[in-house]
Order: C-alpha cells, then sequence, then structure tokens
C-alpha cells in the first residue's frame, strides 16, 4: 500500500496542473524530438537522440512520482483557526532572543517550498511545531543546532 501524503487543495491542483502539462504537452513534445533525432542517423554518436532520451526518463518518472502522490493523497484543509499547530496551519513565530517574524504554511513533503514559505510537517521546525499552540515555546533540533522559537500566531 502506497504511504499516504498530505496535500493543501491548492497543492493537489497544483500537482495536478503540472501533471496534466507533462502528459498533454511535454511528452508530446519530447515524443516529437526523439522521432526527429532518429531520423538523423546513427544513434550511438547523436547527441540529441542521446539528450531527448534522458529527458524522457527523468519526465516518466516525474509523472509516475505525481501519479502516485495523487492516487494517495490525502487532502488536508484549514477550516479555521485552530489553537493548535496541525498540518495546514499557518503558524507565525519568532526565535528567541530575535524580532523578526517569520511565517510558515504547514504542508506535506510533496508540496513543500521554503522558499514560498511552506515547510513540511515532516521537516525539523515543522514537526516541532506540530501539537503546540500560540505563546509556547518550541526547541528545534536543526542542522546548525537547537534552536528556540515562540509561536506568536497560529491561521
Amino acid at each position: 500500500m502506497p504511504e499516504q501524503v498530505y496535500l493543501t487543495p491548492e497543492g493537489k491542483a497544483e500537482l495536478e496542473r503540472e501533471l496534466e502539462e507533462l502528459l498533454n504537452v511535454r511528452r508530446p513534445e519530447l515524443a516529437l524530438k526523439l522521432k526527429e533525432a532518429v531520423s538523423q542517423g546513427d544513434l550511438k554518436e547523436n547527441a540529441d537522440y542521446h539528450d531527448a532520451k534522458e529527458q524522457q526518463a527523468f519526465m516518466e518518472g516525474r509523472i509516475l512520482y505525481l501519479e502516485n502522490v495523487l492516487r494517495s493523497a490525502v487532502l488536508i484543509s484549514n477550516d479555521g483557526t485552530s489553537d493548535e499547530v496541525r498540518i495546514g496551519s499557518e503558524v507565525t513565530i519568532v526565535e528567541d532572543g530575535g524580532d523578526e517574524d517569520e511565517t510558515y504554511k504547514i504542508v506535506g513533503p510533496a508540496e513543500a517550498n521554503p522558499r514560498e514559505r511552506k515547510i513540511s510537517h515532516e521537516s525539523p521546525i515543522g514537526g516541532a511545531l506540530l501539537g503546540h499552540r500560540k505563546g509556547d515555546k518550541v526547541r528545534v533540533a536543526t542542522p546548525s543546532g537547537e534552536l528556540i522559537f515562540k509561536i506568536k500566531r497560529i491561521k
């Protein structure tokens, strides 16, 4: 049985869009590119052919991954404010002794993207925040050492 993957509705829609793009746009483009490369003759030393085959392998792997994620996805929704941090929560924290707030959305690993302030519930910070409440101080073991954060807001 595949492992369950947690997705927000937005994350699911984003992965579905990517899958659709791969299946209906990228796959046909790559098939055409491969056909053209094969028509050039000798495949042993045909860089276009080898490049297209490599791209195809990567793309097919991504398609399988997306299909598996979407098939086993458990939708999570943030249906309003919660007293404690859970998957789907938007959490504002401040590092102990710091004065700069950081806000993160806790999501499943398939849609985690630190640049967009979306962190996985399996990450050190995301996992440490789960189950805690506003005002709690949370210790987080990170590769650069232990950090302490105070939860300022949960949405």
